[in-house]
């Protein structure tokens, strides 16, 4: 197997002769490998985050604000239609 150095100098030297697009795509590629490996934190519940200030959200309540929220931007995007 090679040192680090050198795949990292083979690498380079492979990538510079590649045209700008196909480059581009390395960096896309290289990118998505990168994000890919990074671990992903467990999620908290919101519900822990206020659990001491007393409040009580009911899936219902959600509901009706989620409605709210679709009837205002439903009517904006009717005053420009």
């Amino acid at each position: 197997m090679q040192q680090p150095l050198n795949i990292e100098q083979n690498v380079l030297e492979k990538i510079r002769s590649l045209p700008v697009e196909k480059q581009q795509e390395v960096l896309n590629f290289v990118e998505f490998l990168a994000q890919k490996n990074q671990v992903e934190r467990p999620r908290r519940s919101l519900k822990g985050l206020w659990a001491d200030l007393d409040v009580n959200i009911t899936s219902e309540d959600i509901a009706q604000v989620r409605r709210e929220m679709w009837r205002r931007c439903l009517g904006k995007t009717q005053k420009y239609s």
